[in-house]
Protein backbone atom coordinates (compact mmCIF):
# COMPACT_ATOMS: atom_id res chain seq x y z
CA UNK A 1 0.00 0.00 0.00
CA UNK A 2 2.69 2.49 0.93
CA UNK A 3 4.04 2.15 -2.59
CA UNK A 4 0.79 2.97 -4.26
CA UNK A 5 0.54 6.62 -2.56
CA UNK A 6 3.34 7.65 -5.61
CA UNK A 7 -0.27 6.85 -7.36
CA UNK A 8 -3.09 8.59 -5.39
CA UNK A 9 -5.98 7.65 -7.79
CA UNK A 10 -4.98 4.13 -7.85
CA UNK A 11 -4.69 4.01 -3.83
CA UNK A 12 -8.26 5.51 -3.36
CA UNK A 13 -9.65 2.93 -5.96
CA UNK A 14 -8.16 -0.19 -3.50
CA UNK A 15 -9.26 1.95 -0.54
CA UNK A 16 -13.09 1.96 -1.89
CA UNK A 17 -12.65 -1.71 -2.54
CA UNK A 18 -11.83 -2.36 1.70
CA UNK A 19 -15.74 -2.29 1.41
CA UNK A 20 -16.94 -5.84 1.90
CA UNK A 21 -20.57 -4.72 1.41
CA UNK A 22 -19.88 -2.87 -1.93
CA UNK A 23 -17.42 -5.98 -2.89
CA UNK A 24 -20.83 -8.89 -2.12
CA UNK A 25 -23.19 -6.29 -3.92
CA UNK A 26 -21.39 -6.25 -6.96
CA UNK A 27 -20.45 -9.73 -7.05
CA UNK A 28 -24.22 -10.55 -6.27
CA UNK A 29 -25.36 -8.38 -9.06
CA UNK A 30 -22.75 -9.80 -11.55
CA UNK A 31 -23.83 -13.22 -10.99
CA UNK A 32 -27.49 -12.53 -11.04
CA UNK A 33 -26.57 -10.78 -14.61
CA UNK A 34 -24.78 -13.72 -16.00
CA UNK A 35 -27.25 -16.78 -14.87
CA UNK A 36 -30.22 -14.91 -15.97
CA UNK A 37 -28.33 -14.56 -19.36
CA UNK A 38 -27.04 -17.97 -19.75
CA UNK A 39 -30.32 -19.63 -18.64
CA UNK A 40 -32.22 -17.03 -21.06
CA UNK A 41 -29.50 -18.11 -23.59
CA UNK A 42 -30.14 -22.20 -22.77
CA UNK A 43 -33.72 -21.74 -22.79
CA UNK A 44 -34.20 -20.04 -26.09
CA UNK A 45 -31.41 -21.70 -28.09
CA UNK A 46 -33.39 -23.65 -31.11
CA UNK A 47 -30.57 -25.58 -31.34
CA UNK A 48 -31.10 -27.48 -28.15
CA UNK A 49 -34.21 -28.35 -28.17
CA UNK A 50 -34.08 -29.66 -32.20
CA UNK A 51 -30.89 -31.60 -31.06
CA UNK A 52 -28.57 -29.41 -33.88
CA UNK A 53 -25.78 -31.65 -32.77
CA UNK A 54 -27.38 -34.78 -34.45
CA UNK A 55 -25.99 -36.09 -37.82
CA UNK A 56 -29.11 -36.22 -39.39
CA UNK A 57 -30.31 -32.87 -38.57
CA UNK A 58 -31.63 -31.45 -41.96
CA UNK A 59 -29.52 -28.90 -42.76
CA UNK A 60 -30.94 -27.71 -46.78
CA UNK A 61 -32.33 -25.12 -45.85
CA UNK A 62 -29.42 -23.59 -43.66
CA UNK A 63 -26.96 -20.29 -44.89
CA UNK A 64 -23.52 -20.47 -46.20
CA UNK A 65 -20.89 -19.10 -44.23
CA UNK A 66 -17.09 -19.23 -45.49
CA UNK A 67 -14.34 -20.27 -42.31
CA UNK A 68 -12.62 -18.73 -40.94
CA UNK A 69 -14.26 -15.09 -39.91
CA UNK A 70 -16.76 -13.30 -38.02
CA UNK A 71 -20.22 -13.49 -38.75
CA UNK A 72 -20.56 -9.60 -38.40
CA UNK A 73 -18.75 -9.26 -41.65
CA UNK A 74 -21.08 -11.44 -43.39
CA UNK A 75 -24.98 -12.56 -42.80
CA UNK A 76 -26.33 -12.70 -39.83
CA UNK A 77 -24.73 -9.77 -39.15
CA UNK A 78 -22.98 -7.65 -35.53
CA UNK A 79 -25.30 -10.34 -33.58
CA UNK A 80 -25.03 -12.16 -30.32
CA UNK A 81 -26.53 -15.58 -28.78
CA UNK A 82 -25.49 -18.71 -30.06
CA UNK A 83 -24.92 -19.54 -33.47
CA UNK A 84 -24.68 -23.33 -34.90
CA UNK A 85 -22.20 -24.23 -37.79
CA UNK A 86 -22.31 -27.73 -39.71
CA UNK A 87 -20.15 -29.15 -42.42
CA UNK A 88 -19.54 -32.79 -44.15
CA UNK A 89 -15.98 -33.53 -44.75
CA UNK A 90 -14.39 -37.27 -45.97
CA UNK A 91 -12.02 -38.78 -43.54
CA UNK A 92 -9.38 -41.24 -45.57
CA UNK A 93 -8.18 -44.59 -44.36
CA UNK A 94 -5.74 -43.00 -42.52
CA UNK A 95 -7.86 -41.30 -40.01
CA UNK A 96 -9.71 -44.35 -38.83
CA UNK A 97 -9.31 -46.40 -35.66
CA UNK A 98 -6.61 -44.20 -34.21
CA UNK A 99 -5.97 -41.14 -32.04
CA UNK A 100 -6.78 -38.02 -33.88
CA UNK A 101 -6.31 -34.15 -32.98
CA UNK A 102 -8.76 -31.24 -34.10
CA UNK A 103 -7.77 -27.65 -34.02
CA UNK A 104 -9.87 -25.35 -34.27
CA UNK A 105 -7.65 -22.18 -34.09
CA UNK A 106 -9.29 -19.54 -31.86
CA UNK A 107 -13.41 -19.00 -31.50
CA UNK A 108 -14.96 -16.16 -30.16
CA UNK A 109 -16.44 -16.26 -27.32
CA UNK A 110 -17.22 -20.07 -26.29
CA UNK A 111 -17.63 -23.20 -28.48
CA UNK A 112 -18.44 -26.76 -27.93
CA UNK A 113 -17.98 -29.06 -30.76
CA UNK A 114 -19.47 -32.37 -31.43
CA UNK A 115 -18.59 -35.39 -34.11
CA UNK A 116 -20.90 -37.23 -35.78
CA UNK A 117 -23.20 -36.60 -32.49
CA UNK A 118 -20.69 -37.13 -30.23
CA UNK A 119 -19.69 -34.52 -27.85
CA UNK A 120 -15.78 -33.61 -28.12
CA UNK A 121 -14.94 -30.92 -26.26
CA UNK A 122 -15.71 -27.25 -25.03
CA UNK A 123 -13.91 -24.13 -24.34
CA UNK A 124 -15.56 -21.36 -22.14
CA UNK A 125 -13.67 -17.83 -23.21
CA UNK A 126 -11.92 -16.92 -26.34
CA UNK A 127 -8.26 -16.73 -25.97
CA UNK A 128 -6.90 -20.48 -25.33
CA UNK A 129 -5.80 -22.60 -28.71
CA UNK A 130 -9.20 -24.99 -29.84
CA UNK A 131 -7.27 -28.67 -29.35
CA UNK A 132 -9.04 -31.13 -28.67
CA UNK A 133 -8.35 -34.77 -28.93
CA UNK A 134 -10.82 -37.02 -30.88
CA UNK A 135 -11.19 -40.70 -29.12
CA UNK A 136 -10.63 -43.93 -31.93
CA UNK A 137 -14.07 -44.98 -33.36
CA UNK A 138 -16.08 -41.52 -33.47
CA UNK A 139 -14.53 -41.32 -36.89
CA UNK A 140 -16.03 -43.35 -39.87
CA UNK A 141 -14.33 -44.33 -43.14
CA UNK A 142 -15.76 -41.62 -45.45
CA UNK A 143 -18.19 -39.28 -44.77
CA UNK A 144 -18.75 -37.52 -41.63
CA UNK A 145 -20.41 -34.23 -39.85
CA UNK A 146 -18.59 -31.63 -37.37
CA UNK A 147 -20.97 -29.17 -35.39
CA UNK A 148 -19.89 -26.24 -33.39
CA UNK A 149 -22.07 -24.44 -31.43
CA UNK A 150 -20.40 -20.80 -30.49
CA UNK A 151 -21.68 -18.36 -28.15
CA UNK A 152 -21.09 -14.51 -28.25
CA UNK A 153 -21.26 -13.09 -25.14
CA UNK A 154 -20.67 -9.55 -26.75
CA UNK A 155 -18.60 -7.56 -29.69
CA UNK A 156 -17.90 -9.74 -32.88
CA UNK A 157 -18.16 -13.43 -32.63
CA UNK A 158 -16.87 -16.02 -35.01
CA UNK A 159 -13.64 -18.27 -35.69
CA UNK A 160 -10.12 -15.92 -35.68
CA UNK A 161 -8.95 -15.85 -39.29
CA UNK A 162 -5.21 -17.08 -39.96
CA UNK A 163 -5.25 -19.56 -37.43
CA UNK A 164 -5.50 -23.33 -38.24
CA UNK A 165 -8.79 -25.30 -38.99
CA UNK A 166 -8.11 -28.76 -39.14
CA UNK A 167 -7.87 -33.00 -38.28
CA UNK A 168 -5.17 -35.01 -38.22
CA UNK A 169 -3.62 -38.54 -37.43
CA UNK A 170 0.11 -38.06 -37.53
CA UNK A 171 0.61 -36.05 -40.82
CA UNK A 172 -2.56 -37.00 -42.17
CA UNK A 173 -4.65 -33.83 -42.71
CA UNK A 174 -8.13 -32.96 -43.50
CA UNK A 175 -8.44 -29.18 -43.84
CA UNK A 176 -11.86 -27.75 -42.57
CA UNK A 177 -11.38 -24.29 -43.94
CA UNK A 178 -13.90 -23.02 -46.29
CA UNK A 179 -17.66 -22.96 -46.71
CA UNK A 180 -20.37 -24.34 -43.85
CA UNK A 181 -23.76 -24.05 -42.55
CA UNK A 182 -24.61 -22.09 -40.27
CA UNK A 183 -28.34 -21.26 -38.49
CA UNK A 184 -28.79 -18.87 -35.41
CA UNK A 185 -29.88 -20.44 -32.31
CA UNK A 186 -30.74 -17.45 -30.38
CA UNK A 187 -29.95 -13.64 -30.37
CA UNK A 188 -29.10 -12.41 -27.06
CA UNK A 189 -28.47 -8.63 -25.91
CA UNK A 190 -25.11 -8.12 -25.15
CA UNK A 191 -23.94 -9.44 -21.90
CA UNK A 192 -22.18 -6.63 -19.89
CA UNK A 193 -18.64 -8.04 -18.39
CA UNK A 194 -17.31 -9.73 -15.19
CA UNK A 195 -16.28 -7.07 -12.76
CA UNK A 196 -12.68 -8.23 -11.84
CA UNK A 197 -12.88 -6.93 -8.17
CA UNK A 198 -9.19 -9.19 -7.71
CA UNK A 199 -7.62 -7.40 -10.38
CA UNK A 200 -8.94 -3.36 -8.63
CA UNK A 201 -5.53 -1.89 -6.62
CA UNK A 202 -3.98 -3.82 -4.22
CA UNK A 203 -5.87 -7.36 -5.12
CA UNK A 204 -3.40 -9.33 -6.78
CA UNK A 205 -0.69 -8.08 -4.79
CA UNK A 206 -2.36 -8.95 -1.18
CA UNK A 207 -3.88 -12.30 -2.64
CA UNK A 208 -0.17 -13.73 -4.88
CA UNK A 209 2.83 -11.73 -3.71
CA UNK A 210 2.42 -10.82 -0.50
CA UNK A 211 2.06 -14.65 0.71
CA UNK A 212 5.71 -15.15 -1.39
CA UNK A 213 7.42 -12.66 0.57
CA UNK A 214 8.77 -14.87 3.63
CA UNK A 215 10.69 -17.03 0.86
CA UNK A 216 13.78 -16.71 -0.69
CA UNK A 217 13.44 -16.19 -4.50
CA UNK A 218 16.59 -16.20 -7.23
CA UNK A 219 14.61 -13.41 -9.34
CA UNK A 220 11.59 -12.17 -11.33
CA UNK A 221 10.59 -13.11 -14.56
CA UNK A 222 7.82 -10.34 -15.69
CA UNK A 223 5.34 -10.75 -18.47
CA UNK A 224 2.72 -7.79 -18.51
CA UNK A 225 1.03 -4.93 -19.70
CA UNK A 226 -1.38 -5.48 -22.46
CA UNK A 227 -3.89 -3.92 -20.00
CA UNK A 228 -1.91 -0.71 -19.42
CA UNK A 229 -1.82 0.68 -23.02
CA UNK A 230 -4.90 3.03 -22.38
CA UNK A 231 -2.34 5.03 -20.06
CA UNK A 232 0.91 3.90 -21.43
CA UNK A 233 2.91 6.88 -20.43
CA UNK A 234 1.84 6.12 -16.14
CA UNK A 235 3.18 3.42 -16.65
CA UNK A 236 6.98 4.36 -16.86
CA UNK A 237 6.85 5.24 -13.30
CA UNK A 238 4.35 2.80 -12.47
CA UNK A 239 6.91 -0.13 -13.32
CA UNK A 240 9.60 0.62 -12.01
CA UNK A 241 7.56 1.43 -8.58
CA UNK A 242 6.09 -1.80 -8.52
CA UNK A 243 10.26 -3.09 -9.08
CA UNK A 244 11.31 -1.08 -6.10
CA UNK A 245 8.39 -2.26 -3.95
CA UNK A 246 8.79 -6.04 -4.60
CA UNK A 247 12.45 -5.48 -3.57
CA UNK A 248 11.80 -3.31 -0.69
CA UNK A 249 9.20 -6.17 0.61
CA UNK A 250 12.13 -8.62 0.56
CA UNK A 251 14.98 -7.16 1.46
CA UNK A 252 17.05 -8.04 -1.20
CA UNK A 253 18.01 -6.53 -4.91
CA UNK A 254 16.99 -9.30 -6.68
CA UNK A 255 17.33 -9.46 -10.64
CA UNK A 256 14.17 -8.79 -12.30
CA UNK A 257 13.82 -9.71 -16.30
CA UNK A 258 10.99 -8.95 -18.14
CA UNK A 259 8.80 -9.30 -21.93
CA UNK A 260 8.45 -5.76 -23.79
CA UNK A 261 5.15 -6.44 -25.52
CA UNK A 262 5.30 -8.33 -28.68
CA UNK A 263 3.34 -7.10 -31.86
CA UNK A 264 0.02 -7.19 -31.83
CA UNK A 265 -3.32 -6.24 -34.26
CA UNK A 266 -3.17 -5.01 -37.44
CA UNK A 267 0.35 -3.91 -39.45
CA UNK A 268 -0.58 -0.29 -40.51
CA UNK A 269 0.79 1.13 -43.74
CA UNK A 270 2.08 4.74 -42.88
CA UNK A 271 3.78 5.73 -39.67
CA UNK A 272 1.00 6.39 -36.75
CA UNK A 273 0.97 7.16 -33.13
CA UNK A 274 0.68 3.96 -31.05
CA UNK A 275 -0.46 3.22 -27.67
CA UNK A 276 1.41 -0.05 -27.79
CA UNK A 277 4.56 1.04 -28.95
CA UNK A 278 4.28 3.77 -26.16
CA UNK A 279 4.13 1.37 -23.92
CA UNK A 280 7.30 -0.93 -25.12
CA UNK A 281 9.18 2.94 -24.71
CA UNK A 282 8.04 2.49 -21.43
CA UNK A 283 9.30 -1.14 -20.83
CA UNK A 284 12.73 0.50 -22.57
CA UNK A 285 13.01 2.87 -20.37
CA UNK A 286 12.83 0.52 -16.97
CA UNK A 287 16.01 -0.73 -17.84
CA UNK A 288 17.52 2.11 -16.32
CA UNK A 289 16.67 0.13 -13.29
CA UNK A 290 19.79 -1.56 -11.59
CA UNK A 291 20.06 -5.51 -12.59
CA UNK A 292 17.12 -6.15 -15.08
CA UNK A 293 17.10 -7.10 -18.79
CA UNK A 294 14.37 -6.87 -21.14
CA UNK A 295 13.62 -9.85 -23.43
CA UNK A 296 12.35 -8.25 -26.94
CA UNK A 297 9.30 -9.59 -28.58
CA UNK A 298 8.46 -7.59 -31.64
CA UNK A 299 8.86 -10.66 -34.01
CA UNK A 300 6.78 -12.91 -31.68
CA UNK A 301 3.60 -11.71 -31.79
CA UNK A 302 0.62 -12.47 -34.03
CA UNK A 303 -1.82 -9.80 -35.60
CA UNK A 304 -4.86 -12.04 -34.41
CA UNK A 305 -3.52 -12.59 -30.77
CA UNK A 306 -2.75 -11.31 -27.73
CA UNK A 307 -1.52 -13.96 -26.41
CA UNK A 308 1.29 -15.14 -28.82
CA UNK A 309 1.76 -18.75 -29.51
CA UNK A 310 5.59 -18.49 -29.94
CA UNK A 311 6.94 -19.06 -26.13
CA UNK A 312 10.00 -20.66 -26.83
CA UNK A 313 11.61 -18.23 -28.28
CA UNK A 314 10.72 -15.75 -25.70
CA UNK A 315 11.52 -18.34 -23.07
CA UNK A 316 15.09 -18.00 -24.72
CA UNK A 317 15.60 -14.94 -24.73
CA UNK A 318 14.74 -14.66 -21.23
CA UNK A 319 16.89 -17.23 -20.36
CA UNK A 320 19.99 -15.34 -22.17
CA UNK A 321 19.40 -12.97 -19.51
CA UNK A 322 19.04 -14.95 -16.87
CA UNK A 323 22.59 -17.17 -17.22
CA UNK A 324 24.18 -13.18 -17.95
CA UNK A 325 22.72 -11.67 -14.76
CA UNK A 326 22.00 -14.32 -12.33
CA UNK A 327 24.66 -17.28 -13.25
CA UNK A 328 27.27 -15.24 -14.41
CA UNK A 329 28.14 -15.66 -18.04
CA UNK A 330 29.44 -12.04 -18.23
CA UNK A 331 30.42 -12.34 -21.78
CA UNK A 332 27.14 -13.76 -23.35
CA UNK A 333 25.43 -11.07 -25.30
CA UNK A 334 21.81 -11.05 -23.54
CA UNK A 335 20.66 -7.93 -24.20
CA UNK A 336 19.24 -6.35 -27.32
CA UNK A 337 20.46 -3.81 -29.14
CA UNK A 338 18.60 0.38 -28.48
CA UNK A 339 19.78 3.47 -28.83
CA UNK A 340 22.90 4.28 -26.60
CA UNK A 341 23.85 7.82 -28.67
CA UNK A 342 21.71 9.88 -31.67
CA UNK A 343 23.10 12.68 -33.44
CA UNK A 344 20.54 14.61 -35.65
CA UNK A 345 22.66 16.21 -38.84
CA UNK A 346 21.19 18.15 -41.89
CA UNK A 347 19.31 15.77 -43.63
CA UNK A 348 20.38 12.53 -41.79
CA UNK A 349 20.30 10.95 -38.43
CA UNK A 350 22.98 8.37 -37.11
CA UNK A 351 21.91 5.79 -34.22
CA UNK A 352 24.43 4.15 -32.74
CA UNK A 353 23.48 1.22 -30.93
CA UNK A 354 24.48 -0.79 -27.61
CA UNK A 355 24.68 -4.69 -27.64
CA UNK A 356 25.72 -4.92 -30.95
CA UNK A 357 29.90 -5.84 -30.81
CA UNK A 358 29.57 -8.36 -32.79
CA UNK A 359 27.66 -6.37 -35.49
CA UNK A 360 24.30 -5.50 -36.90
CA UNK A 361 22.36 -8.24 -39.63
CA UNK A 362 19.59 -7.76 -41.62
CA UNK A 363 16.99 -9.94 -42.05
CA UNK A 364 15.69 -9.19 -45.71
CA UNK A 365 17.27 -7.22 -48.19
CA UNK A 366 16.68 -3.79 -47.19
CA UNK A 367 16.10 -1.96 -43.54
CA UNK A 368 12.71 -1.25 -42.81
CA UNK A 369 10.46 0.24 -39.99
CA UNK A 370 12.24 3.54 -39.65
CA UNK A 371 10.56 6.82 -39.70
CA UNK A 372 11.72 10.79 -39.00
CA UNK A 373 10.04 13.71 -38.44
CA UNK A 374 10.66 17.44 -39.26
CA UNK A 375 8.29 18.33 -36.73
CA UNK A 376 8.42 15.69 -33.95
CA UNK A 377 4.74 15.33 -34.80
CA UNK A 378 4.40 14.25 -38.02
CA UNK A 379 6.54 11.14 -39.34
CA UNK A 380 7.68 9.78 -42.77
CA UNK A 381 9.17 6.63 -43.52
CA UNK A 382 13.29 6.68 -43.95
CA UNK A 383 15.80 5.35 -45.76
CA UNK A 384 17.94 3.16 -43.13
CA UNK A 385 21.48 1.90 -43.80
CA UNK A 386 23.87 -0.11 -41.09
CA UNK A 387 27.33 1.32 -40.50
CA UNK A 388 29.33 -1.33 -38.51
CA UNK A 389 27.21 -0.54 -35.08
CA UNK A 390 24.94 2.47 -35.97
CA UNK A 391 22.35 3.08 -38.64
CA UNK A 392 22.05 6.25 -40.63
CA UNK A 393 18.72 7.29 -41.67
CA UNK A 394 17.53 9.45 -43.89
CA UNK A 395 14.66 11.00 -46.07
CA UNK A 396 15.07 13.68 -48.74
CA UNK A 397 12.34 15.66 -47.84
CA UNK A 398 13.20 15.61 -44.04
CA UNK A 399 16.35 18.19 -44.29
CA UNK A 400 16.15 19.20 -40.62
CA UNK A 401 15.14 15.58 -38.57
CA UNK A 402 13.90 16.48 -35.12
CA UNK A 403 12.82 12.89 -34.12
CA UNK A 404 13.11 9.16 -35.43
CA UNK A 405 11.41 6.10 -34.54
CA UNK A 406 12.14 2.42 -35.28
CA UNK A 407 9.02 -0.27 -35.30
CA UNK A 408 6.98 2.05 -33.99
CA UNK A 409 3.54 0.62 -34.31
CA UNK A 410 1.10 -1.45 -32.71
CA UNK A 411 2.36 -4.52 -34.90
CA UNK A 412 5.23 -3.66 -37.08
CA UNK A 413 5.30 -6.79 -39.00
CA UNK A 414 8.31 -5.64 -40.95
CA UNK A 415 10.81 -4.91 -38.48
CA UNK A 416 14.08 -6.63 -39.16
CA UNK A 417 17.11 -5.41 -37.57
CA UNK A 418 18.90 -7.95 -35.50
CA UNK A 419 22.44 -7.88 -33.85
CA UNK A 420 24.79 -10.79 -34.89
CA UNK A 421 23.09 -13.11 -32.00
CA UNK A 422 20.17 -13.01 -33.84
CA UNK A 423 18.34 -10.80 -31.12
CA UNK A 424 15.87 -8.13 -32.43
CA UNK A 425 16.34 -4.33 -32.23
CA UNK A 426 13.74 -2.84 -29.49
CA UNK A 427 11.09 -0.81 -30.65
CA UNK A 428 12.72 3.15 -29.78
CA UNK A 429 11.44 7.26 -30.30
CA UNK A 430 14.53 10.08 -29.75
CA UNK A 431 13.24 13.47 -30.16
CA UNK A 432 16.19 16.03 -30.51
CA UNK A 433 17.73 17.28 -27.45
CA UNK A 434 15.64 14.74 -24.85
Amino acid sequence: EDALKEFPHHLEEAKKFRNDSLIQAIESADRARMLEWYSKLANTDAGIGQRWKEPQTDVSKWDMMNLPGYWADQKPGNVNGAVWFTRMFTVPKALTNKPVRLELGRIVDQDSVFLNGKFIGTTGYQYPPRRYDVPPGILALGENRITIRVISQSGRGGFVPDKPYFIAAGSDTVDLKGEWKYKVGTTMNPLPGQTFIRWKPLGLYNAMIAPLVRFKIAGVIWYQGESNTGAAEEYENLFPALIKDWRSQWGVNFPFLYVQLANFMEPQEQPLESNWARLRESQRKALHVPNTGMAVAIDAGEWNDIHPLNKKIIGERLARHARKIVYGEERLTAASPEPAQVSFEANRVVIQLTNAQGGLQVKGSTLKQFAISADGKQFVWAAARIENTAVIVSNEEVSNPVAVRYAWADNPQSANLYNKEGLPVSPFTVFKGK
